[in-house]
Formats: structure tokens, C-alpha cells, sequence
């Protein structure tokens, strides 16, 4: 089987992303980062997940990016808006977190050099999103051309493959596919500003983009509200 690195945070759309690589036949390696965020009901769900399904192997790589702050996820004097959410992308809102994709794709780019692993997946989105500049197909392509430049793996003729499988589809699609590949969306946590007992706010706009796809899934919406 080939391997591949999946970036796995606990949410909706990476649990999807971790099934749909597994119905490929790859051999999944799940990366998550306690990365200073607000809350770790998000990573509490990533090892559910993660056992659920099985993978090879599970890690979580602790950075402090609280500690440059300028997000609303990182720094807590920055309030978590609970207003309509952006889907057009026009605006670059306060939950954004500086470079927080090119970090992480990072360090899973040298997790799989050390695995010989060519694949690695995210499960950003251009549809159903905030407005992230790190959620476009044009920030994955040239991260693609800098991992190969950037390792010896690349340099040496290793091309590596990131992969997008949700980058075009809207949030309703993506959880009916991850319906029919059995995820269990009950395990998962979408919600920016959880409690401490793993309960979502339900006024985020993680949580309307979440009950929003469910409703246009014409499905039930698991997630355990505060």
C-alpha cells in the first residue's frame, strides 16, 4: 500500500478527507497540532478518528503559534464573530491564522520524506469556506512546486502529490460523500469556540457552515450544541 500523510484536525472536512484517501487504498499516517488554539476539543476528535479508523499511526506535533497571535482562534483579546458567514471569500476574516496552512503542510511535507510517502492530503475548500487565502487551488499548487525544491526527496526526483479531493465541493456534498463512506460525524467538532466539555457554540461560522451542510444534505446533524 502507498503511504500518505493526512492532515487531520478533528473537524469535518479532514475526517472526510482521511476516509476518502483510505477508499483509495492508501496507507494513512495522521498528522494534528495542538498549535495554540483555543480549545482541544478539536484534537480530543482527531484521536477519536483517528481510531475509528484505523490509520498506521497518529501524531500531533505541538507548535505555539499563540505566541505570534493575530487571529481570533490564537489570541484570546480577539473575539470569535459570530456573524453571517462569508461565502463569497471577498473578506479575509479575524479567524484567520497567519501561515497556519504552509506550516502545517510543512511539517507533513518532512514527515512523509521520512516516510518515503508521496501523497499528502488537506481538506481545504474554495466553496463552503472563509475566506482563508491558504483554503485556494493557487496556494496548493505552488506549495506542490516548492516541496519539490525544498527536499531532498524532490530533488532527487520524488514528485510529491498534494491532494484537494474537497477543493470544489460544497459542504452539503462533502458530507453526504463522507455518509457513504461510513464517517461518523458524531465523533467530530467543527465549532471554533467549543466548551470544555467538547460542546459546540453553534454561532460561529464554523458551526452555520456545518449545520448549514447538513440541512442541505437533508441529513441529521449530530454535533452536540451548547
Amino acid at each position: 500500500m502507498k503511504k500518505a500523510v493526512i492532515l487531520l484536525s478533528g473537524g469535518l472536512d479532514s475526517s472526510t478527507v482521511l476516509a476518502m484517501a483510505q477508499a483509495q487504498g492508501f496507507a494513512c499516517y495522521a498528522l494534528s497540532f495542538n498549535y495554540g488554539q483555543r480549545h482541544t476539543a478539536e484534537l480530543q476528535a482527531a484521536s477519536r478518528i483517528a481510531s475509528a479508523a484505523g490509520v498506521v499511526s497518529h501524531k500531533t506535533i505541538g507548535l505555539q503559534l499563540d505566541s505570534i497571535g493575530g487571529s481570533a482562534l490564537t489570541d484570546d483579546e480577539i473575539a470569535v464573530p459570530e456573524t453571517d458567514v462569508n461565502q463569497n471569500g471577498t473578506d479575509i476574516p479575524v479567524t484567520y491564522v497567519p501561515a497556519r496552512n504552509t506550516v502545517f503542510l510543512s511539517l507533513a511535507l518532512g514527515w512523509a520524506e521520512v516516510l518515503g510517502a508521496q501523497d499528502i492530503f488537506i481538506g481545504v475548500n474554495a466553496v463552503d469556506y472563509s475566506g482563508y487565502p491558504d483554503c485556494r487551488p493557487t496556494f496548493i499548487e505552488a506549495f506542490t512546486q516548492l516541496a519539490q525544491v525544498a527536499t531532498k526527496a524532490g530533488v532527487e526526483g520524488q514528485a510529491f502529490q498534494i491532494h484537494i479531493p474537497l477543493i470544489e465541493m460544497s459542504k452539503a456534498d462533502i458530507i453526504q460523500a463522507g455518509t457513504d463512506l461510513g464517517v461518523d460525524y458524531g465523533l467530530t467538532i467543527s465549532c471554533y469556540q467549543a466548551d470544555d466539555q467538547g460542546r459546540a457554540c453553534g454561532r460561529c461560522d464554523a458551526c452555520q457552515l456545518r449545520r448549514a451542510g447538513f440541512s442541505a444534505a437533508k441529513l441529521s446533524d449530530p454535533t452536540l450544541y451548547q
